[in-house]
This record gives structure tokens, sequence and C-alpha cells, in this order.
């Protein structure tokens, strides 16, 4: 009896990761896939969009001929206009004019002028990498991190960095997980959590103004949501009481426990294991003010307790119960008086300002929305002049990169115009706000002032970054497949204005921050803040490895610095990006430095068939596989590689190299031997005359003055230094 064939049906999926396309490979169409779980690439297992095909119909542009067949079909179905139309035609039509004269005056002043961009062709747009990630967190499960995120750059920087200039480029502790968030089975000290129990935790009354003055510090530039000197003498108060009620305390707890986060972690713990009991008790249809200050806090607390993604969570509860008062509309937040008003406003501020940071750090969409809301983000005095507001500056910087975000991360591509209208919105900002905010950094003020300040100021830095950073990225591509930058490529193109514009924000944030970390200004927790530092640290990292200056090598190493601050205070987060941030400078130094051996091979080449530098006994012994002017450069180069990796200390365990030293440790060119340099023994061979004439600018019989002043009579004083 014949037995039935069985046909196997090929499974097919309907997009393959980025490695296994590269390698042509059949992918799982897992997150990993099994293909670079095997090959432990799990964190470089990306899945980019398909490019979709354009019919020849959309590519096919008009021509002149049939564009003026259509304006003129157009104008004869349109009815004719009547005088008055006319008229007010014409003077739209001048208005339009002139703006656009305005403009044009606008863009000649930048730089970038419409014949310019039309010039180069290609400057038109430029590809935005869709670089969301699934992330795995501290306990392997995986966190969805979007394309704006500071980790999502990383990813794309290690996957740039490792697939062209060092497959090993990075520690292994930044490739297992990116520590979204501690681990949850204790309090983050060792300790079991709390039982909540009715009877609050004791309180130190000397301790309060202390862990208010942190509070105050840690908070600035993001929360505004108390009259600061009225919550301090009802700590004091409630403090001093033998029976502290329990209504009310749940905000009171929380304060002390970011004021108490990094002094005394465990005691903070247990008040905001406490509170945040409390909290879910009072979660019911009866929401009040009280209610969302309790849940931004807890969102703040997590947020500095490196537990990200749970006080995403947490502020998306406390978001839904500010809409559910009203705090959003300013014609209801006044039916509770003036005082009432402003405190109302001021708190749906703080709400903006939260969850535009957290949703911008993570790569989500923002909880809150300006659609339906009234409360103005600006304040003036009886002049006309803007009032100074650490909460209002901050506001209305993250609108605009609110903007960048939707307008350009959530696309594939950017345009240098798009980019000009985004630069007119960060220039205005910074006409009114930037040197107000310079002044309260150098003015010595309050600690929270001056926190405050520099956050603001950070998060504009940040912006400028999160731009220019598409373009950044073109950059490093182009002139890593180059291998280096050519002469003349600074400043050539808008495109390397708008990379070195990114770098510029990176070291100008670094150095506020350094300056205030020197003179003890800064909160030891500022989540925020070092988020911001990553990214920049890694823009210097890329900067200098893509030929944008050796100064910034500096940059660089004060990156890490200041994420070493904020690591020593306890922040895991800082930790970890100050290990990326060590490896990215250590290939970048040895990049360059291979770079620069190479250069200095070629040149050799030619100075040593000018006088024979190698001695004349072993003139024979590298006549062999040699160049025309007997110098092999590939093997040559092979060998220089082979030195420079084994002086850099390339195969050390990555741990010797985590110290980043001051230099760079290649060996000097006087401890080198011959054969290291390349100057082979055939170097002897006396070059040919055609060697000579193209050697110098001047004319083969010309000579050299050594001497010019000798052409003026030799009239030197020398009296004075007798």
């Amino acid at each position: 009896m014949d037995t039935p064939r069985v046909r196997y049906i090929r499974s097919r999926i309907a997009n393959a990761c980025d490695n296994c396309k590269a390698r042509k490979v059949k992918c799982d169409g897992n997150v990993p896939c099994r293909y670079c779980e095997e090959r432990g690439r799990g964190g470089s297992c990306v899945y980019s969009p398909q490019k979709k095909r354009r019919t020849p119909a959309s590519r096919a542009p008009s021509t002149p001929k049939q564009h003026s067949h259509r304006q003129q079909r157009q104008q004869q179905q349109q009815p004719s206009p009547s005088p008055a139309e006319r008229s007010s035609a014409g003077a739209a039509a001048a208005a339009a004019a002139d703006s656009q004269t305005a403009a044009t005056r606008e863009n000649i002043r930048a730089g970038d002028t419409d014949e310019h961009s039309r010039g180069e062709g290609a400057e038109d747009e430029t590809d935005v990498p869709r670089e969301a990630r699934l992330l795995r967190d501290s306990q392997g499960k995986l966190i969805f991190i979007g394309d704006c995120a500071p980790l999502s750059f990383f990813q794309s920087v290690r996957q740039l960095v490792t697939s062209k200039v060092s497959p090993n480029a990075f520690a292994p502790e930044t490739s297992r997980f990116s520590v979204l968030a501690n681990s949850a089975a204790t309090t983050g000290t060792g300790l079991p959590r709390r039982q909540h129990s009715d009877v609050g935790p004791a309180v130190n009354p000397r301790a309060v103004q202390g862990a208010m003055r942190v509070y105050l510090a840690t908070t600035a530039g993001l929360l505004d949501m108390f009259d600061d000197a009225k919550l301090l003498d009802e700590l004091v108060m409630w403090s001093n009481l033998q029976n502290r009620p329990t209504d009310g305390d749940t905000v009171k707890y929380l304060v002390l426990a970011i004021g108490l986060l990094n002094d005394n972690a465990e005691l903070a713990q247990e008040y905001f294991e406490y509170a945040r009991g409390k909290a879910y008790e009072d979660l019911n249809g009866d929401l009040s003010v009280s209610t969302v200050q309790a849940f931004v806090l807890i969102a703040v607390y997590m947020l500095c307790s490196c537990q990200i993604n749970g006080a995403f969570l947490f502020f998306g509860i406390a978001v839904r119960a500010a809409y559910s008062i009203g705090v959003h509309r300013t014609e209801v937040n006044a039916r509770f008086g003036a005082d009432g008003r402003v405190a109302r406003d001021r708190l749906w501020k703080s709400l903006r300002v939260v969850d535009l940071c957290l949703s911008i750090s993570m790569g989500r969409p923002p909880a809150t929305s300006d659609v339906d809301c009234t409360v103005a983000y600006r304040a003036q005095d009886a002049e006309g002049n803007e009032v100074l507001d650490l909460l209002n500056a901050d506001v209305q910087i993250l609108l605009i990169t609110e903007v960048i975000v939707t307008e350009i991360f959530s696309r594939k591509k950017i345009s240098l115009a798009l980019t000009e209208g985004i630069s007119v919105k960060l220039r205005g900002w910074s006409e009114r706000w930037l040197q107000r905010l310079k002044g309260v950094v150098e003015s010595g003020r309050s600690d929270a002032d001056v926190a405050g300040a520099c956050q603001v100021l950070a998060s504009y830095y940040y912006s400028v970054m999160l731009v220019s950073r598409p373009f950044l990225m073109y950059e490093m591509h182009r002139r890593l497949l180059a291998d280096g930058p050519k002469p003349g490529d600074r400043g050539r193109s808008g495109k390397t204005k708008l990379a070195d514009a990114c770098i510029d924000a990176a070291s100008l944030m670094v150095d506020t921050v350094v300056a205030l970390i020197h003179r003890q200004a800064l909160p030891n927790r500022a989540p925020v803040l070092v988020s911001w530092l990553f990214a920049a640290s890694l823009v210097l990292g890329l900067g200098l490895m893509g030929g944008f200056g050796r100064i910034l090598e500096k940059c660089t190493r004060m990156s890490i610095q200041t994420l070493d601050h904020f690591a020593l205070q306890g922040d895991a987060h800082a930790a970890q990006y100050s290990l990326i941030a060590q490896s990215l400078l250590n290939v970048a130094l040895e990049d360059l430095d291979k770079r620069e051996m190479r250069e200095r091979m070629m040149r050799t080449e030619n100075s040593s068939l000018l006088f024979g530098l190698v001695p004349a006994a072993a003139a024979a012994a590298g006549s062999g596989d040699a160049s025309p002017h007997g110098l092999s450069t590939s093997s040559t180069i092979t060998s220089l590689t082979d030195a420079v990796t084994s002086g850099l200390g390339h195969d050390r365990p990555f741990h010797a190299l985590h110290s980043v030293p001051a230099t760079s440790s290649p060996r000097m060119l006087g401890d080198m031997d011959s054969a290291y340099l390349g100057l082979s023994e055939s170097l002897l061979h006396t070059p040919d005359g055609g060697f000579w004439s193209g050697g110098f600018d001047e004319d083969a019989g010309s000579a050299l003055n050594l001497f010019p002043l000798l052409d003026t009579g030799g009239g030197i004083d020398l009296a004075h230094y007798l």
C-alpha cells in the first residue's frame, strides 16, 4: 500500500532582522531571533521597516508645459474675482512676498540659500533611522524604548561602532541589561519591603529642614506644586506633634523621602512605602489636588531611585486624576480664588514638565496634551517683559522638544527646511532665556535656583542635540566609510554644520554641569540631567571618532567625570552610562591612533627616500615585495595595526581600560624600530630625478632664504640683550 506523500509547508515571515538580511540567512521573526540569540547578538537584533517602492508615475515630475496647462484649466474653472477681492488678493500677495523676502534674508544670513541647497543635490533630506528597541530590564523583561530616547541612540551608536570600527568596542557589562529599573525584589537597600500600617514612621524634627532643602534642589525646574515657605512651616509643626494625624500625611512623607534619599536611603524607603500604601487607599472616586500631588511625588521618587519604568506607570495615574479635577483649564482653576488658581496652574505646568521629560527620555508618547488646555505658559510684568520663571522656561523648551519628536522622529526623513523652522523656535527661546538662565547659574543664588537653571539649560542643549543628531549620524557613516575626514570637509555642507551644532551643544552642556559640580551646587540625584548627559557623552565620543577635533577628547573625559559624580551618589544608571562612555572613548582613541600612524607611514615613505635613513648593511634584505619606491604599503600597514593594537592594550581585559588614562599609550617614534616604521632597507636606493621635481612648490633652481633680516642690511639692535 502506497503511503501518502506529506507536503511540508514553508513558513514565511513578513520581515527579517537587519543581521539576517545582511548575512542572507533565514530569520524566524522573533525578538531576538534564533540566529542572533545563538551568536550572542540579541541586543543588536533590530527589525528595520521595509522600504516601499514608489511607482514610476509618482516619481516622474510634471513638465513645465503640463504645469502651465494645469494652471490654465484651474483659472478657467474659477469665477472671476470682484475688484474688492482683487485688491485684497493683491495685498495678501504683497504680504506674502515681503515674508518670502524676509525668509530669504534669513537664509542668506544663515549661509543656506535655496541655490546652495539645490546645488548640493543630496542636501535636501536626511534619513532618520527608526531606532525604537525592545530592551531588557534588570529582570530580563522586554521594555519598549522609542526613537528619541538616549538608550535607543546608544543602540544605534553601538551598532555603528561595532560594524565599522571594532566588534569588541563595548564592555560586556554594557550589553547585558539596560538597567531601565533596579531589581524590585527588595527595596533597593537590601531590606525587605515594609508592611503598611495605620501608624506612620517616626519623624525627626531636626532633619526636616535639611530634607526640605534637598527636596527643593532635586525638584527645581521639574516641580513647583507648593508654597515652599508654607510647606516648610507645616512640616516643622507636623513633625513636632506627639500624635501626628494620619489624614493628609501622604504628601509630607513623600517630600521627606525624596529629601532623605541620599543621606538615609533606608529611612527614605520606609517613608516611601508607607506613603505609597496610603495613596493606594485614598485612590477612589473622591479625587483632589492632594491625590495628584501624591502620585507625582511617587513618580519622582521612583525616577530618582532609577525605577524609570515604574515612574512612568505611576505618573499616568497622576495625569488621569489631574484631568478628572480639571487643572488643565485655567477658567476652572479661577473658581478656587486667586491663590488657588495660581497653585492649580503651576500643578498643571509641573505635570507637563515631568511628563515630557519622562516621555522624551524613554521615547514614548506623552500622557498630557495641550489640545484642550488653556493654562498660560508665560507671565509678563506691568511693562510687558516676561517674568523670570524656571518652570515657564522649562515648559517652553520642552514644548519645542515635543515638536522635534513629533515632526522628526515620528517620520523617516528630515529636511533642511524643517530644521530651519525648528531652529527659529530654538533661537527665539534662546533670545528670551539663555542669558538670564546663565546669569542665575553664575550668580551663586540658592542651590534650588542654580540647580533648576542648570536643568533648564540642559534641556535646551538636548533639544539642539536632538534636532541635529540625524545629521551627525549621517556624517559619521560617511566619514567611517571613507576612512576618515578628507581635507576641506569642515564647513562644506549644511549637514556638516548641523553635525557641528550637535557636538557644540553637547560640549556646552558638559561645561555647565562640570562648573557646578566643582562648586558643589548640584543635588546628588538628578535623573533627567543624567539622561541628557549620557546622550551628550555619546555625541562627544562620536565627534572624536569622526575627526571633528582632538579637543573633544577632553570634553568626553569631562562628560565621564559628570556621570561618575552622580554614580558615586548612588545613581545606578549613571554608573552604567559611564562605562559605556569610557568604552566609546577608548575605541575612538585607538581608531584615531591607527589612522594617524597610517598617515605617518605614508609620509615616512617619502622622507626615507630622501636621505636613506636605514643602515646600508641591511639594504638588500627588504627588496622582495616592495612597492615602486621600495616600500610595501599593505604589509607595513598590517604590521602597524598589530603594533598599535598591542601597544594600546586592545587584547587586555576591559577593566584594564576603564581607568581612561590622560594620554594614549602608543610608543614614541624614537622607541620604534625600522620595521615598525616601515623603513625597509630597500629605501637606500637613490631616488630618481622625478622624485625631486614634484616635491616642492618652488622652482627647481630656487633657494630658501634662511636669513630674511639680512636683506635689509642686518640692522638688529641687540643693546637691550647685552
